[in-house]
């Protein structure tokens, strides 16, 4: 069953033909027809404002929300909270796994109560790297990446099991495994993208949060990233926005 086209409540819904294809987004120059302030907003703050705005399109933000941002000021961000709704989430082997371990406890809960397990599923991709915690017991040698991932399985075999169940069990999760490097350089280099697009066939740029202390780095790329913690980290899977208050840019 196809997802409910989403509200366009502030008239800015617009599309750009490709040759690969259509594609349908919220637009922020159209926006600014309405409230020509946005146009004054800095970069990062414009892509906040996009995720709040698709957020209200769908439900998870208010109208009011929407507004109050929209009288945001660069020289004085105030109090104002915006509800963030990301386009993924980065997790490392510390926190990933109480998550994981949270969604496995929601699908037995589900199922001891007659329901489908199946439908319990990060609402948006999530990305699990192992390598957080990998120890260096061998070191100087040609073949110590090779050991040192060797001992890791051999240490952390239940975990690693656990996880393995996971990645095929779970929708919109996906484990990188030890031995493919830490955190933000997969981020960096493998998982970032451009551009994503949702069930309502809607694109709208790459951002995250993470539960790793170098997922800011990503911001190097024109990423925006927000580090967090585990429970901020697992609402944001489960379709939640994370608030926090406009930030000041430097």
């Amino acid at each position: 069953m196809n997802s409910p086209s989403p509200r366009d409540t502030f008239n800015c819904r617009d599309s750009l033909a490709l040759p690969a294809g259509s594609y349908s987004f919220f637009s922020l120059p159209r926006l600014a027809r309405t409230f020509p302030a946005v146009g004054k907003f800095p970069y990062s703050i414009r892509i906040l404002l996009e995720a709040v705005l698709r957020a209200e399109s769908s439900g998870e933000a208010t109208r009011k929300e929407v507004e109050d941002f929209l009288s945001y000021e660069p020289q004085a961000p105030g109090d104002i909270q915006i509800p963030f709704v990301p386009a993924r989430v980065l997790l490392q082997d510390f926190t990933g796994v109480p998550c994981v371990v949270d969604l496995a406890a929601m699908r037995s809960a589900v199922a001891s109560l007659g329901g489908d397990p199946g439908k319990i599923n990060p609402q948006i991709p999530v990305d699990l790297v192992i390598d957080h915690s990998l120890q260096v017991d061998h070191y100087g040698a040609s073949d110590a990446a090779a050991k040192n991932v060797e001992m890791e399985f051999r240490r952390n075999r239940e975990r690693y099991e656990f996880l393995r169940w996971g990645r095929e069990a779970f929708s919109n999760f996906s484990v990188i495994p030890p031995g493919g490097g830490i955190c933000h350089q997969v981020n960096l280099e493998y998982l970032a993208r451009g551009i994503h697009e949702n069930s309502q066939g809607v694109s709208y740029f790459d951002s995250l949060v993470g539960t790793d202390s170098h997922t800011t780095m990503i911001n190097g790329i024109g990423v925006v990233g927000w580090g967090v913690g585990g429970i901020e980290g697992e609402a944001a899977m489960l379709g939640q926005p994370v608030y926090f208050l406009t930030p000041d840019v430097v």
